[in-house]
């Protein structure tokens, strides 16, 4: 087990102040569980990207008062002492449970025994931490390291028996799933013939990514040959970058992304991009039925892992008009 880090700002926790998303169903208020309502305080990481506002909008639809739920939410905006104080506001108002989508992997002990200790079960979803798993009740989520070694799997077989220049943007240092995918992308790559050049991290964020890319362009030019991108958000302002210096990005650089929102999808059937792994967003159904069922006292499964898809040009084509996100 990782040692327990501290995050700063944490003498600042009261005066974050939460949005609250959803009436509450038959009058209840928050940890009142009136008329069988389950009132459950979800504290999202923020809106970086189009697959986080795709996951954002699948918890609000799966956790609405008509399938019983009184959601109380709260984004981050990517900061994670703002993110422990919403959970420690979460605890004050006696919520049923919490479902967490934490920002970085450390820093999360005290606040998950402190929830602990008031009875209140913590989920995580999308992303995982390093407490220890006694402080969390299951994890809905993707395989994160897989879906490097998928994308790092398809440019080895691609470009691995080539010389190959290769920069890479990171999602945010700290986070699980930057943390995995980099791991599960440089085992796949590993022993080609594939140059790491430079990586660094864009947040998961498009505006980042276009400036991180930039940098990277100034710096080396045309020794460039190939963009590994930790999200799509990333990758398509990498894109902008591309086009802006005079060159076509599919073309003269290769761009492989993870997530499959529709943008990046987008730009992979139109050729500018060329292979993107799928992080799925919608966990809100699922996410939903693991909380009933720990509200009610019912056992579950430590984790559940959703299943992630890949798509070169021609399957982007084919799955785009029935895309959902």
């Amino acid at each position: 087990m990782k040692a327990k880090k501290t995050l700063a700002g944490l003498a600042l926790v009261g005066a974050i102040a939460l949005t609250a998303t959803g009436c509450a169903g038959g009058g209840s208020t928050a940890g009142g569980g009136g008329d069988d309502v389950i009132t459950v305080g979800f504290a999202q990481t923020g809106s970086e990207s189009g697959w986080r506002s795709a996951n954002t909008e699948s918890m609000k639809e799966a956790f609405s008062e008509e399938n019983g739920f009184n959601l109380i939410f709260n984004a981050a905006d990517n900061k994670p002492e703002a993110q422990i104080a919403a959970v420690r506001s979460f605890i004050n108002q006696g919520v049923d449970a919490i479902v967490l989508a934490p920002i970085v992997t450390d820093g999360w002990d005290d606040v998950l025994q402190e929830a602990k200790d008031a009875n209140i079960p913590v989920i995580l979803e999308d992303r995982t931490v390093s407490a220890s798993e006694d402080l969390y009740a299951s994890w809905i989520g993707l395989d994160f390291e897989k879906e490097g070694e998928t994308a790092g799997t398809w440019v080895a077989e691609n470009f691995g028996s080539t010389p190959t220049n290769l920069v890479i943007l990171e999602g945010t240092t700290g986070s699980s799933a930057a943390t995995d995918r980099a791991t599960g992308f440089a085992k796949a790559i590993e022993g080609t013939d594939i140059t790491v050049l430079d990586s660094q991290t864009g947040n998961f964020t498009r505006a980042e990514g276009k400036t991180v890319m930039e940098g990277f362009l100034q710096k080396y030019g045309s020794q460039i040959n190939l963009l590994f991108a930790h999200n799509d958000d990333m990758g398509l302002g990498a894109l902008d970058a591309i086009k802006a210096a005079g060159l076509k990005p599919g073309t003269d650089i290769k761009i492989v992304t993870i997530d499959a929102v529709k943008d990046g999808m987008t730009a992979l059937a139109e050729g500018e991009f060329n292979y993107i792994v799928e992080c799925n967003p919608l966990l809100g159904e699922k996410t939903a039925e693991v909380v009933k069922k720990v509200v009610a006292g019912e056992s579950v499964d430590k984790q559940y892992i959703v299943e992630d898809q890949a798509f070169d040009q021609e399957q982007a084509k084919a799955a785009l008009p029935d895309r959902k996100y």
